[in-house]
C-alpha cells in the first residue's frame, strides 16, 4: 500500500473487494457509502450509511426519473446529514424498515419490489417526515444544473433574450 492511499484509509483494491464480499447494495464504512452498482459515493456524518442509502431509494421512489442517476438523488438528499436533522430522519428511516416487515425499506423485494415500496411511501405520505423529505426533494432534486437538460429546460433566459425568439412557441409534446 502506497502512502497516498493509507492516507485516504482504504485503497481501491480493498474498497473493491470489500464490496463483491459484500453483495450488497452498497458499501459501507465509517461514514462512507459507495453504490457498487453505480458510479456515485457520499460521506455522511450524521446519518449513519444504511439509513442515508435509504434515504436515497426513498428520494428515488417518490420523484422516480429513469434517466436521472442515483448521484443527483445524493445530492438532492445529503442536506439531510446534519446534527439537527438526524434525529428526525433516523426515526422516519427505522418506521420505513419496520413498514418493510424488516428487511429494510432500501432492499425490499416483495412480490412487486418498487410497488412494494411505494405502497409503504403512500402509507406514511401524511407523516410530517415524509413531507419533508418530498418538499425538500422539489428543490433538493430539480434545482440541480446537472438534470435540467434531462428534462429540456435550458435555464433561464433573460440573459439569452427571453423565450420569444428561443422556442417560446416550439411545443410538440402537447
Amino acid at each position: 500500500m502506497n502512502q497516498r492511499a493509507s492516507m485516504r484509509g482504504l485503497t481501491r483494491r480493498q474498497l473493491l473487494s470489500r464490496a463483491s464480499a459484500a453483495g450488497a447494495t452498497f458499501v459501507v464504512g465509517a461514514g462512507f457509502i459507495a453504490a457498487t452498482d453505480a458510479a456515485w459515493a457520499a460521506e455522511t456524518s450524521h446519518i449513519d450509511a444504511p439509513a442515508f442509502a435509504t434515504l436515497v431509494q426513498m428520494a428515488r421512489d417518490i420523484y422516480p426519473h429513469d434517466r436521472i442517476p442515483d448521484e443527483n438523488y445524493v445530492i438532492a438528499v445529503k442536506g439531510y446529514d446534519t446534527a439537527e436533522a438526524a434525529p428526525e430522519i433516523m426515526a422516519g428511516i427505522a418506521a420505513l424498515d419496520a413498514a418493510a416487515q424488516g428487511r429494510g425499506f432500501a432492499s425490499y423485494l416483495g412480490a412487486g419490489w418498487e410497488r412494494d415500496r411505494v405502497d409503504i411511501l403512500r402509507g406514511i405520505e401524511d407523516s410530517p417526515f415524509f413531507q419533508k423529505i418530498r418538499g425538500g426533494l422539489v428543490t433538493g432534486l430539480y434545482n440541480q444544473k446537472a438534470v435540467w437538460p434531462i428534462f429540456g429546460y435550458e435555464g433561464e433566459s433573460y440573459s439569452k433574450g427571453g423565450y420569444i425568439d428561443r422556442g417560446f412557441n416550439d411545443i410538440n409534446w402537447l
